[in-house]
């Protein structure tokens, strides 16, 4: 990053994640793929230009990327950010703050940046079951979000009692190893092929069958900085 060389990096893993998604969705697969943006990436002056771009070259839908931010990253000049997030989002994609709980930014901040989700970080759900100082500090950061008319996704599910603690809290959305492990899109491919349920874009998910727990098939992709998520049943609501 301090070489600037994370900008150039930055700019293919959106023009691939783009590519892929629109191909998957040329297909009929109504998938949306999340990039994470770095900080330099954040303060390079073309980045507006360069998702406009990569957008219109690749014929996906705005609404099917969403950009990935630490909260930390948002903080380091909350001015600038706030006017960057919002030419961001006006170019229709969504914004979501990645590993929301473990950076420094004051809570004040939530309401001038304009996001879309809060994804708590894998670091709080692990300890859901441990104490109940670890599931009230959960509820709290789901009720925030909530509150906030935030969509809350829950990172890093790996045990059916976190699962359950989750929808107990409210939280909307979840991911993590429970659900599904990482795919290639080539795998994904397969995957695809092989199922018959029906897909939708990652945040317009397919409900959990209340009477089925066991219900959580399902697909989240790695691909450099990018993730496809695929929820017919993998990633999905929780409440």
């Amino acid at each position: 990053e301090e070489t600037g060389l994370v900008v150039d990096v930055g700019r293919w893993v959106l023009e691939e994640a783009c590519r892929q998604a629109q191909d998957w969705r040329s297909r009929g697969h109504q998938l949306a793929v999340a990039v994470n943006v770095s900080a330099r990436q954040l303060e390079d002056r073309d980045l507006v230009d360069d998702v406009a771009r990569t957008l219109r070259a690749s014929g996906l839908d705005p609404l099917a990327l969403t950009l990935e931010l630490t909260e930390t990253v948002l903080a380091r000049d909350p001015s600038a950010t706030s006017t960057r997030l919002a030419e961001l989002r006006d170019l229709g994609v969504r914004i979501a703050i990645d590993d929301f709980g473990t950076g420094y930014s004051s809570l004040s901040y939530l309401r001038q940046f304009p996001v879309d989700a809060l994804k708590i970080d894998r670091s709080f759900v692990s300890g859901l079951g441990a104490s109940e100082e670890a599931q009230a500090l959960v509820r709290t950061l789901v009720r925030l979000g909530r509150d906030l008319g935030l969509e809350v996704i829950a990172e890093g599910i790996e045990e059916e009692s976190q699962l359950a603690l989750l929808r107990f809290a409210g939280c909307d959305t979840g991911q993590g190893y429970l659900l599904a492990r990482p795919l290639t899109p080539g795998a994904l491919d397969g995957f695809l092929a092989a199922s018959s349920l029906p897909l939708l874009p990652a945040g317009c998910v397919v409900p959990a069958n209340p009477n089925d727990s066991g219900a959580r098939t399902g697909a989240l992709v790695s691909s450099g900085c990018a993730r496809a998520e695929a929820a017919g049943r993998g990633v999905h609501e929780l409440s």
